[in-house]
């Protein structure tokens, strides 16, 4: 998965370096921005040895960062981002439920496409990235956790390398201020030192966290 992450990266920046012309290059402007909004994990099932089952994941919460964006007079652009994340883990089979408090720390950078130029005040865009997700487990551990046939919901931590896709509209509101309306996809192979399997237990895949956010930013003179 890590050799993946650095391909990934090395593919996004060299193809921005390809396909952006020298007149773009130096017609850059600078953005720095805040951004907010919430997050949507999609859950993976779990199987016990003894074929009892459940879902594992976490809450829907909170996240909260900033950005410092470089873009062109053409289409192409890119951003760095700091997200923090609140959004406590959970597990639950038939009628019981267990939740354990959890935080998480994104770092990432994204080449962003838009649909089309850079004096246009109203800017669709995609964009595609990667970087490193840092799982926090920091709830009260319990001597004896329901479930725990299943998973056990950690007090620990966990970095793992990420996955960012998405898409929104950028609209320019005067000579130095943008807001912008996105939803991102952020995915990583299941921490499993936080969400640990019981002995015997299955549980992987892909972790899919869904972000609806939105963000001001200031153009930089």
């Amino acid at each position: 998965m890590m050799r993946f992450q650095y391909w990934l990266q090395w593919a996004i920046l060299t193809a921005g370096a390809i396909l952006l012309p020298p007149s773009q290059a130096a017609a850059q402007e600078w953005e720095v921005g805040a951004v907010a909004g919430g997050s949507f994990y999609l859950d993976r099932t779990v199987k016990a040895a003894s074929g009892a089952s459940g879902q594992a994941g976490f809450q829907p919460g909170y996240v909260a960062g900033g950005f410092l964006a470089h873009n062109t007079a053409g289409r192409l652009g890119g951003e760095i981002r700091y997200l923090f994340e609140n959004a406590d883990m959970r597990l639950s089979s038939g009628g019981t439920k267990y939740t354990f408090g959890a935080r998480a720390h994104l770092v990432h950078y994204d080449l962003v496409i838009h649909a089309n130029a850079g004096e246009d005040r109203v800017r669709p865009f995609v964009a595609i990235g990667g970087g490193m997700k840092g799982y926090f487990g920091v709830g009260t551990e319990r001597a004896v956790q329901p479930l725990s046939n299943l998973v056990i919901l950690s007090r620990t931590s966990q970095w793992q390398p990420m996955v960012s896709v998405g898409a929104g509209i950028k609209c320019r509101i005067s000579s130095r201020l943008m807001v912008r309306v996105e939803v991102r996809d952020y995915f990583t192979r299941v921490p499993k030192d936080v969400l640990l399997p019981s002995p015997g237990a299955s549980l992987g895949g892909w972790l899919h966290d869904i972000m609806p956010m939105a963000s001001i930013s200031y153009i930089l003179p």
